[in-house]
């Protein structure tokens, strides 16, 4: 039997993947992070499934969990919000299980910064504008970065920025980052993309705090910099350019061509 590590998505049940839908649903036990799981998406699960809220347990009692079902031969559903790839606290969950020798699969989901970015309709890199996004955080509780991570370098490259579970800081975020955007770089604030919640906040480097600090947001807001986020007049991708020559589309594939 299994453990099966689901991205479970941004928040929109139909949001989800069908791979990750149909493994909640063939699995009888499912473990899932209560505070940031929308409740319909436990609505895959079989009939008679045992549940487990894994918010206020602890690492040993999760794994616990996942033994037990394990030692009486039952799949186990263990989701987590956004994907997986980030920031989940998955790596300690499977270095426990490689250690107890539990074999586990990994479902990917839809991550939060796409979530937002389709909640914007922009796209986070643009011809000539930005053509990186970075994902990253600022120290918290739970780990503090790592001393080369530096919100600054990152600045520095001028790249689209998605910063996660830091909007309590946002004031130090706004102060670090002017010297590298401008007063005017466009900031986007989105709360709980995809849920009935869903609240967005625009703004710039200048007035962002102030406009959010109206109804400051939860912990888990996003906030996406960069100028990306309102740019118009930016070069159109040679991608669908008429005299681009494509592998696959549009090319005389006759010999000597």
């Amino acid at each position: 039997m299994s453990i099966h590590f689901i991205g479970a998505g941004p928040g929109a049940p139909d949001l989800i993947t069908v791979r990750g839908r149909d493994r909640i649903a063939a699995c009888p036990v499912c473990l899932y992070a209560g505070s940031l799981i929308h409740p319909a998406i436990l609505d895959y699960c079989p009939p008679g499934a045992r549940v487990v809220d894994t918010a206020p347990l602890s690492l040993e009692e999760i794994v616990a969990e996942m033994a037990a079902a394990h030692a009486a031969g039952l799949d186990v559903a263990r989701l987590h919000s956004g994907d997986l790839s980030i920031w989940s606290a998955m790596g300690e969950q499977l270095r426990e299980l490689d250690r107890l020798g539990i074999p586990y699969t990994v479902t990917p989901g839809v991550p939060a910064f796409a979530a937002a970015a389709a909640a914007l309709k922009r796209e986070l890199t643009l011809p000539e504008v930005a053509q990186s996004l970075v994902l990253t955080r600022t120290s918290g509780r739970a780990s503090a970065m790592p001393p080369r991570e530096k919100l600054a370098s990152f600045a520095a490259t001028g790249a689209t920025l998605a910063l996660h579970l830091s909007i309590h800081v946002l004031d130090d975020i706004v102060a670090e980052l002017l010297p590298h955007y401008g007063a005017d770089c466009p900031v986007a604030v989105v709360y709980r993309a995809t849920w009935p919640e869903e609240r967005i906040v625009r703004g710039t480097l200048d007035d962002i705090a102030a406009e959010v600090a109206k109804a400051p947001p939860e912990r888990s807001a996003l906030i996406l910099v960069g100028p990306a986020l309102a740019a118009e007049d930016f070069r159109n991708s040679a991608l669908y350019s008429a005299d681009y020559q494509r592998r696959f589309r549009g090319r005389d594939t006759r010999a000597g061509s």
